[in-house]
């Protein structure tokens, strides 16, 4: 069976948490230097840099939805409402929390903040798929 292109914007986003796992995780890193990291990371940590804090943030705020966005697009699919509603939903989610990485990254404000209008409006069009 062929997946959805609903099912391939939440793998795509799947392997975008991963990337971002990664690039949080490496520039903590760089921080902080490869004996923390291998370690066992006992006692108080410094906080993190701007850029590894800001990576940090843009990973929870990726952490917050996703599963909202899986269980959408997996429900819909089961209820047999995939369709032009799911499709964009999809496709506004994944490139919304795209492009809002590396926007968080560099620090660039509202146009971030209109970025992830873009990805929760994604969502909510998933969701309101399973209604219509």
């Amino acid at each position: 069976m062929d997946m959805t292109p609903e099912f391939i914007m939440l793998a795509f986003t799947l392997m975008l948490a991963i990337v971002q796992i990664g690039w949080a995780g490496a520039a903590r890193t760089a921080e902080l230097g490869a004996k923390w990291n291998a370690g066992p990371r006992d006692g108080d940590t410094p906080p993190p840099g701007k850029l590894a804090g800001r990576l940090i943030r843009a990973q929870a705020n990726l952490f917050e939805t996703l599963p909202l966005f899986a269980a959408a697009v997996i429900m819909a699919h089961i209820a047999g409402k995939d369709g032009q509603l799911t499709f964009i939903g999809t496709h506004l989610y994944f490139f919304g929390r795209l492009i809002y990485l590396p926007l968080y990254a560099f620090g660039i404000p509202y146009v971030r903040s209109l970025v992830w209008l873009v990805a929760l409006a994604g969502l909510v069009m998933v969701i309101a798929a399973l209604f219509v």
